[in-house]
């Protein structure tokens, strides 16, 4: 893989290309002891289970009635409109990201999206920060497809619809075990930090920017 190069950079969204903050949602509408419980990071009300399994392809009227049972009628109802309001959880595009798309492209490279959300939300993405839609080439999304990062299936699935080839292609993930996925079937994954972070790391793996 080292002497492969580098002709696509692969990009997850939320942590790496928009800045997701459940926070920003709930802030204001519920009271700050329930949105400090929802958001804490052991995941005490489940938001972010219940998230995951829309993002692996179920549809909130399925998971709902779930939420209600575990939860309680008050969070069922603030997970409700935390889904009907999800265009407030995203704040913004990273800084820095939509300038490394567009040096990427400039200089030739493709670039692509490959992320972990609902096929019910995801939509908001790019209603609300249309640049991206604009420089990405195709976008894979978990819950559209039902497969679910950091399994292999889901990694190859974008390599045969983008028509790339591994070895060629970079994977920035803001999430350890979704790198270790992408490795795993030879894609160079690289856990993100920052714009400057994935610059120097592309740049050793020997792409001119």
């Amino acid at each position: 893989m080292a002497n492969s190069p580098i002709t696509d950079v692969i990009f997850d969204f939320c942590g790496v290309l928009l800045d997701w903050n459940t926070r920003a949602c709930l802030e204001g509408k519920f009271p700050d002891d329930v949105v400090n419980r929802i958001c804490a990071n052991d995941d005490p009300c489940g938001f972010f289970h219940y998230e995951d399994r829309m993002d692996a392809g179920e549809d909130l009227a399925d998971i709902l009635p779930d939420v209600r049972r575990e939860q309680g009628d008050e969070l069922a109802a603030i997970f409700e409109y935390y889904i009907a309001h999800y265009d407030d959880a995203l704040p913004r595009t990273l800084p820095g990201m939509v300038e490394l798309l567009e040096d990427l492209k400039a200089h030739g490279y493709g670039v692509w999206g490959l992320t972990n959300w609902s096929h019910e939300t995801f939509h908001l993405a790019f209603e609300k920060f249309p640049r991206l839609e604009e420089l990405l080439q195709g976008t894979v999304v978990s819950g559209v497809e039902k497969m679910h990062k950091p399994n292999a299936d889901i990694y190859e699935l974008a390599l045969n619809h983008f028509g790339l080839t591994a070895g060629n292609c970079v994977f920035f993930d803001d999430t350890a075990k979704n790198i270790v996925g992408a490795n795993e079937v030879g894609i160079h994954g690289l856990l993100f930090e920052n714009a400057l972070q994935a610059r120097e790391s592309l740049a050793q793996l020997g792409v001119r920017l």
